[in-house]
C-alpha cells in the first residue's frame, strides 16, 4: 500500500476501468464483444479495464450505446477519479516549508479548529491543504509575497507577522460571510444612527455586540468583533464588497470599554470621511492625515469638543465633577476618565474602579 504524508492511500482511488471490468463480468460480456460493440480494437478495451487508459467523453457515449448506461455516468466516474488523483498528488506535493509554516500559524490554527473552519483532527499535509483552500492561496509559502502590494505594504516596515496577519484578514471575511445586509452602504443613515449607537455604551457587552450588528446592517455594513492574535497589530479592518456593502471588523486588545468605543467611532470616522477605496487595514501604528481626521471624529462624537475644552480649563478633575459632566453629556464616566488618562490630566491608576472592561469569547 502506497501512502502519502497526509495519511491517504492511493489504493482507495478507484479507476473507472475497474468499474467497467466489474460490469463486463456481471453481464458475461467479453472484452472482444465490447470492442466490437463500441467500434474499437480489443487492446484498447484491455488497457481500459487494466486502468492504463482513461475514458474519454466520446468513448463514454459509445459505452452508453453498448451497455445502456448513460454517458454521464462514465464522464462523472472519470472526473471523480481525476479529482481524487489530483488531490492525492497535491498532498504529496506539500513542501517542508509549508509544514514548517504550520508552527507559525499555531495560534490561528487552534482558533480555526475551535470554530470549525478546519477539521479538529487535521494534521500535516491534510492541514496544509485545508488551509490553502480556506486562505485562498495555492501555497502557504507564497504568503510573504502578497505583502509587496496594496494595503499590505505598510505592514512590511513594522513588526508584523505576515502569516498571522494574512490568516487573520481571511478570518474577518469568514465571520461576516453569512450576515444578511439588504442595502448598500448608506453613509447618511450611518450618521443618523450615531445617537442610537451612543446609547449602547450603557449596555452590557453582549447586548452591545448584538445591537451593533443590527444597527450597522441597516446602514449596509456587516460588523463583527474578531479575536486578536499576536503578530497582527490591527485595531480595525474595513473592506468594500462587490455589492457596495462594507465589512467592519474590530479587535479588543486591551479590553477597556473607553478604548473600544473610541476605536469604534474612529473606524466609523474612516467610513464617513470616505477613506475606504478597497480595503483599510487600521494598524495600531498607523499615522497620517486620515488617521488624524478619524481620531478627531471619534473624540468629538463621544464628547462635545467645546464643552470638553471648558471642562479642562476649569481644572477640576474630581470624581464628582467628572460624573456631573458625563451626566450632562449623556455618556458613561469611563469615556471621560479614559480620555483624561490618555491626555495626561489624571494618572492611569486614578479612578481605576470606574473603568469598565469588556470580555469577549471569540
Amino acid at each position: 500500500m502506497v501512502k502519502n504524508t497526509g495519511g491517504l492511500s492511493r489504493d482507495f482511488i478507484i479507476h473507472p476501468g475497474e468499474t467497467l471490468k466489474e460490469i463486463l463480468e456481471d453481464r458475461g460480456m467479453s472484452q472482444r464483444e465490447l470492442a466490437i460493440r463500441t467500434g474499437v480494437k480489443e487492446p484498447f478495451i484491455s488497457s481500459l479495464v487494466n486502468c492504463q487508459k482513461d475514458i474519454s467523453v466520446s468513448f463514454a457515449k459509445k459505452l452508453e450505446y453498448a451497455l445502456g448506461i448513460d454517458a454521464s455516468f462514465w464522464i462523472n466516474l472519470q472526473a471523480n477519479y481525476d479529482k481524487e488523483l489530483a488531490d492525492f498528488e497535491e498532498y504529496d506535493n506539500v513542501t517542508e516549508e509549508e509544514l514548517a509554516i504550520l508552527k507559525k500559524l499555531n495560534s490561528i490554527i487552534k482558533y480555526l479548529k475551535k470554530t470549525g473552519f478546519v477539521e479538529k483532527e487535521a494534521r500535516g499535509s491534510i492541514l496544509v491543504i485545508q488551509l490553502r483552500k480556506l486562505l485562498n492561496i495555492s501555497s502557504l509559502s507564497d504568503i510573504p509575497d502578497i505583502y509587496q502590494v496594496g494595503a499590505y505594504r505598510l505592514a512590511a516596515a513594522y513588526d508584523v507577522d505576515h502569516y498571522i496577519l494574512f490568516a487573520w484578514l481571511r478570518i474577518c471575511d469568514l465571520v461576516v460571510k453569512n450576515q444578511l445586509v439588504e442595502r448598500e452602504l448608506d453613509v447618511e443613515k450611518l450618521k443618523d444612527m450615531i445617537p442610537e449607537i451612543k446609547r449602547l455604551m450603557f449596555e452590557n457587552f453582549t447586548e452591545i455586540q448584538s445591537r451593533l450588528k443590527s444597527y450597522l446592517a441597516e446602514c449596509g455594513i456587516r460588523f463583527s468583533i474578531v479575536k486578536h492574535f499576536t503578530g497582527a497589530p490591527v485595531q480595525g479592518f474595513i473592506k468594500k464588497n462587490d455589492d457596495e456593502t462594507l465589512n467592519l471588523l474590530m479587535t479588543i486588545r486591551q479590553k477597556f470599554a473607553d478604548i473600544f468605543w473610541f476605536t469604534f467611532f474612529h473606524e466609523v470616522g474612516h467610513i464617513i470621511n470616505g477613506d475606504i477605496e478597497d480595503k483599510l487595514i487600521d494598524y495600531d501604528f498607523a499615522q497620517g492625515e486620515a488617521e488624524d481626521r478619524a481620531n478627531g471624529f471619534a473624540a468629538s462624537t463621544l464628547i462635545d469638543a467645546d464643552e470638553y475644552e471648558d471642562f479642562i480649563n476649569k481644572g477640576d478633575f474630581s470624581l464628582s465633577s467628572i460624573k456631573e459632566f458625563c451626566k450632562k453629556q449623556n455618556i458613561p464616566t469611563f469615556i471621560l476618565i479614559g480620555r483624561l488618562q490618555k491626555e495626561g490630566f489624571i494618572s492611569y491608576s486614578q479612578y481605576a474602579g470606574e473603568k469598565v472592561k469588556y470580555e469577549i469569547e471569540c
